[in-house]
């Protein structure tokens, strides 16, 4: 993975022991939190565990002189005059079944989402989270109610406007200022705390001012997290240096999400405040990643983990899954919520895909000779050799989606049909598991040609017994045997040559490409893949007070965690509730969604 030296073995098999550590175990989203019981909620004065740590904060940000101010600000692009080519497919008419089951499905998605709602405000009011099994609440990112603000968009998209009222008012009691963390995640307070306002701001119409307000506090804050040397954020912000008005400075171990996936949202808080500075502070990051793309150690695309102070891209890890994910995710993003006023994101789009085309995704080999890609992993050794791992997360079931938009919008209608086959090779790993979910990491099997794969059961296991090599120890049975023991125990479905993580988190990417390449092709196949997707899900995962993440879908009798992000309300249930909703609703020609499903208002093309 790294660069290895003679006099530097020990400390370098540490870093890849933490980077290894850091790849499979905190991606952005992953479980930083701590559950509280669920407390008597009869008596107002009963304070629960998180809320006597709240008292003994004392410390809050204050706005400082800057130590690295800016001379001038980057203004938002707007020399270009452009018109960004149509994005959904023209629906035809439904017949009054067609509609009648599209409602239908709507309506049960509409029903669960009512189940966890009223879970979270029973039992979990203004903290971050709900556990959906005990009723109590989990504080995951820095205690300012994320699934409150996480939801609101979701709750005008589904027609809750009373709801959404009854909610806002709850806005007062967030404060910004503290938290009893001692860091901020920046990624995760951006997508789901900035964006969740400026969503809901968006699709009011700007009827609530109040939203805008808390944005802006919000951004005010968030901003103090750039003042560093050469303005590159510090990923984990360490918000009690900056109350305090203490230098920082960028991290030398930076996720290259964490630094890319800012973007839309400082720059719908420029577009709808007017001030430059936060725009100006998301465009110098994306002059570095431009500047830098081309020198990486597989050119096109970022590492996994860069050294942000530095501004070094040596890293031989790549992928377009955990923890690098949303930064390309937002190259055509930005482009839409630019309104296409400058070509920098699609150079750096095209950039990126034409690499990741020929050194991620792969033909998965399977029973029936379906023709999928999968988007895997890479290394680069120290002889610049590349190495594919052929892993599929379902954080990188996004990517279908990414390629179906990019190829409308920048006219590669080629990649339509790698778009899709990106979007079935999800649907495949959904339909493969006895309890119709896809594993979080799973490892497939390349197609060794990928214009003519034809099912190879030894192919099969070997590349089990390549994973599982330790195993194969009798002797005197037959290798094939032992493999099929192998296969059985640990629930592999064919194709698969390793489980690397069994569980279901309530994930939307998976759901958030399907609906995407839907209202892209007007495939009712994909709706139907969709509702088979939700069926599972909620069969497994409803609890008495919301819906809980599954441990195992090797088994459709699987145990649950106790855990419910807040991504479940904002992300999973809105693209599930939109697949099955009439086509105009939030259409992908007039908004675009930033990675936490939260749609933007698009500027009119000029």
């Amino acid at each position: 993975m790294l660069l290895i030296r003679k006099s530097l073995v020990l400390p370098t098999c540490v870093l890849i022991f933490l980077i290894y550590f850091l790849f499979y175990n905190l991606p952005p989203g992953a479980d930083r939190s701590r559950t509280t019981a669920k407390t008597s909620t009869t008596t107002s004065s009963t304070k629960t565990s998180d809320e006597t740590l709240d008292d003994e904060v004392h410390i809050h940000w204050t706005k400082h002189k800057e130590n690295y101010p800016v001379s001038s600000y980057i203004p938002l692009p707007t020399a270009k005059s452009t018109v960004i080519p149509k994005i959904q497919y023209d629906f035809p008419d439904e017949t009054s079944s067609a509609r009648k089951e599209r409602e239908e499905r709507r309506n049960a998605v509409k029903k669960a989402f009512k189940h966890a709602w009223k879970g979270y405000k029973e039992n979990a009011w203004l903290k971050d989270e709900l556990a959906p099994i005990s009723g109590g609440y989990r504080k995951a990112f820095s205690g300012w109610a994320a699934t409150l603000i996480d939801t609101l968009d979701s709750l005008l998209i589904m027609d809750m406007e009373d709801e959404f009222e009854a909610a806002l008012p709850a806005l007062d009691d967030i404060d910004f200022t503290t938290t009893d963390d001692s860091r901020v995640s920046l990624f995760e307070t951006t997508i789901r705390y900035l964006g969740g306002l400026l969503s809901a701001y968006d699709l009011s119409k700007g009827k609530y001012p109040i939203l805008l307000k808390k944005a802006t506090e919000l951004g005010e804050i968030l901003y103090s997290a750039f003042d560093t040397p050469n303005r590159m954020p510090m990923a984990r912000w360490e918000w009690m240096r900056s109350a305090q008005g203490l230098p920082i400075k960028a991290s030398r171990s930076t996720l290259i999400a964490e630094l890319g996936s800012l973007s839309m949202e400082f720059t719908r808080l420029t577009q709808l405040t007017k001030d430059p500075k936060y725009f100006d502070a998301v465009q110098r990051i994306t002059n570095v990643l431009e500047d830098s793309q081309k020198t990486t150690k597989l050119p096109g695309l970022w590492p996994v983990i860069v050294d942000a102070e530095n501004l070094e891209f040596t890293d031989s890890r790549f992928t377009m899954g955990g923890m690098a994910d949303s930064t390309y995710e937002y190259l055509p993003k930005e482009h839409l919520l630019l309104g296409g006023q400058t070509d920098q994101y699609q150079r750096m789009y095209e950039a990126a895909i034409e690499p990741a085309k020929e050194k991620l995704f792969f033909r998965p080999m399977t029973k029936n000779g379906e023709d999928l890609l999968i988007s895997g992993n890479a290394y680069v050794s120290v002889s610049s050799k590349l190495t594919l791992e052929p892993s599929a997360q379902h954080l990188t079931c996004f990517i279908g989606g990414m390629v179906g938009i990019a190829a409308k919008i920048f006219e590669r209608p080629e990649e339509l049909p790698v778009a899709r086959k990106l979007v079935d090779g999800c649907i495949w790993a959904y339909d493969s598991m006895p309890s119709g979910l896809m594993p979080e990491i799973f490892y497939a099997v390349p197609c060794r040609d990928a214009k003519d794969c034809k099912w190879d059961e030894k192919a099969w296991y070997n590349e089990v017994r390549r994973h599982f090599g330790g195993a194969i120890t009798d002797p005197n049975t037959d290798p094939d045997e032992q493999t099929k023991l192998l296969i059985e125990s640990h629930g592999l479905q064919p194709g698969m040559a390793n489980i690397k993580d069994t569980r279901y988190m309530l994930r939307p990417e998976a759901i958030e490409s399907v609906f995407i390449m839907y209202r892209i092709t007007g495939d009712k196949k994909l709706q139907d893949a969709a509702w088979r997707m939700f069926k599972s899900i909620d069969k497994l995962s409803r609890a008495e007070y919301g819906h809980a993440a599954i441990e195992d879908v090797r088994s459709s009798e699987s145990s649950r965690a106790d855990k419910m992000e807040s991504f479940w309300l904002a992300e999973t249930l809105k693209y599930f509730y939109l697949i099955f909703s009439e086509p105009h609703l939030i259409s992908l020609d007039e908004y675009v969604f930033n990675t936490e499903a939260h749609p933007f208002k698009r500027p009119a093309s000029s």
